[in-house]
């Protein structure tokens, strides 16, 4: 996951009033099959969902976290831009292979973090998306050099360098909780608390956005990102949850 990405999907929403929604792009490959181990048929096929996990804006740009996944496997991670209200949006990262991308935050107009995980199937090697250009570009970091299991619960940053993380160690470890501290930004971690027991962190991260909202619509079977005005829930994009099916054929 490099910080100059030449990879881009363009995806369109001509009309919230028209109730359009988005369908985020997807083709099933052999090379996926044989990763996923997927038996799937044309009689029988494999349908592909999106689940998005977290929304925040900066700047006039408005991001979406998540993945793709059948209910068998996690395929692809999913950081989704936004720079014209929700009207287009582009994928600044390339999709990789097993992960998923959850929480998001900006703590200033120039750094933000996405948590990541791999999970093939168990979540291990957690790794956080960093930019420091608004979210123009990213990059991945790993929380540690060797692989392990385990996966970031929640993490919050004070400024652009000061931040803290609880990683969920579930997986293999009688001592599921770790807190860590960063100083630079995410760069490097040093670990200050190992339990038994569910972990907090100094600062409290906030329950939900103040502004902006994801949402389940059960009728329409799409995720609808939604922005608090002063008369309550303003739709801005709705993305439909299945985007595809595997056929066992590459498409």
């Amino acid at each position: 996951m490099n910080a100059v990405r030449n990879f881009a999907i363009l995806l369109c929403l001509p009309s919230l009033l028209a109730a359009e929604s988005i369908r985020i792009p997807y083709t099933c490959t052999a090379p996926d099959m044989d990763a996923f181990g997927f038996t799937c048929t044309p009689e029988e096929p494999c349908p592909v969902y999106a689940e998005l996990a977290a929304v925040d804006a900066l700047a006039g740009r408005l991001f979406v976290t998540g993945n793709l996944h059948t209910s068998s496997a996690t395929m692809y991670g999913l950081l989704l831009v936004s720079e014209d209200g929700g009207k287009t949006w582009t994928e600044p990262v390339k999709r990789d292979r097993w992960s998923a991308f959850e929480l998001i935050q900006f703590a200033d107009l120039q750094h933000g973090w996405v948590s990541g995980v791999t999970i093939q199937p168990l979540p291990k090697d957690p790794f956080l998306l960093l930019t420091s250009d608004g979210g123009k570009t990213w990059r991945a970091r790993p929380l540690f050099e060797e692989s392990r299991f385990g996966s970031i619960q929640q993490f919050w940053f004070d400024d652009g360098k000061i931040g803290e993380l609880i990683l969920d160690r579930s997986q293999g470890n009688i001592q599921r909780y770790e807190r860590y501290e960063s100083q630079s930004g995410g760069e490097s971690w040093e670990t200050k608390e190992v339990s038994n027991k569910p972990l907090k962190l100094s600062t409290p991260r906030p329950k939900e956005n103040p502004t902006w909202r994801l949402r389940t619509d059960a009728p329409s079977k799409t995720f609808r990102v939604e922005q608090r005005t002063s008369s309550g829930w303003s739709p801005t994009a709705s993305f439909d949850i299945h985007v595809g099916d595997c056929k066992g054929t590459e498409e």
